[in-house]
């Protein structure tokens, strides 16, 4: 996939969509176990799902800044030829 001009498109593609779905997934299917355990409404539920989505943000900004620092060095790698 590096030698065509959109592998590192999907790469990250995948990569975001990792970071939002899967947290979200696991998170509403551990609220929705909690809710059941202990029989407290949508709310353990809702509190899994704020707490994935907290995680999924923290994720994203990670894989963001590390993409946004290989830029930035194809850059100036470019730049110095």
């Amino acid at each position: 996939m590096k030698d065509t001009y959109w592998g590192p498109v999907m790469r990250i593609l995948v990569s975001i969509t990792a970071w939002i779905a899967g947290p979200v997934i696991i998170g509403s299917l551990i609220g929705r176990w909690l809710d059941q355990k202990f029989n407290t409404g949508p709310w353990l539920f809702l509190i899994a799902v704020g707490i994935c989505f907290l995680v999924s943000m923290f994720g994203l900004t990670i894989m963001a800044l590390k993409e946004f620092k290989k830029i930035d060095e194809e850059y100036k790698n470019k730049a110095k030829k």
